[in-house]
């Protein structure tokens, strides 16, 4: 489980697509009080920042749709609450550059720069 602090339109298609979903167990977690994952480093650092993870879900449904995905599961904004900031971080933000340029996946990960978009980073697929 993985939900990135890079700016998704970073990411390559796999990891946008494969945050998204995670994105979406992890709510489902937090928010119905399910018990998968409930320990990982990674549940724990959301918990008691809905609004920030709601934040984050908004920011990749945005890139989603501008590679042309279509979107078909939104949140309940009435769920998102707590910190609207995430400061909290399993792995340093240069960290997560690192292990992302270490995948040659197709991330366009370069700290502090935002790189133009691909040409050809587009489908009509329902997520």
């Amino acid at each position: 489980m993985r939900i990135w602090d890079v700016p998704p339109h970073q990411l390559c298609r796999q990891h946008l697509l494969g945050e998204h979903r995670e994105l979406h167990g992890l709510w489902n977690i937090l928010t119905q009080g399910k018990h998968g994952y409930r320990r990982h480093p990674e549940t724990i650092r959301w918990q008691g920042r809905l609004a920030a993870l709601f934040q984050r879900h908004e920011r990749i449904v945005a890139e989603m749709a501008r590679r042309g995905y279509n979107h078909a599961s939104p949140l309940d904004p009435a769920l998102a609450t707590g910190s609207p900031v995430q400061d909290r971080f399993v792995d340093p933000i240069e960290r997560q550059y690192e292990l992302l340029r270490a995948k040659k996946c197709g991330c366009r990960v370069v700290a502090g720069i935002d790189p133009p978009a691909r040409d050809g980073d587009h489908s009509r697929d329902s997520i």
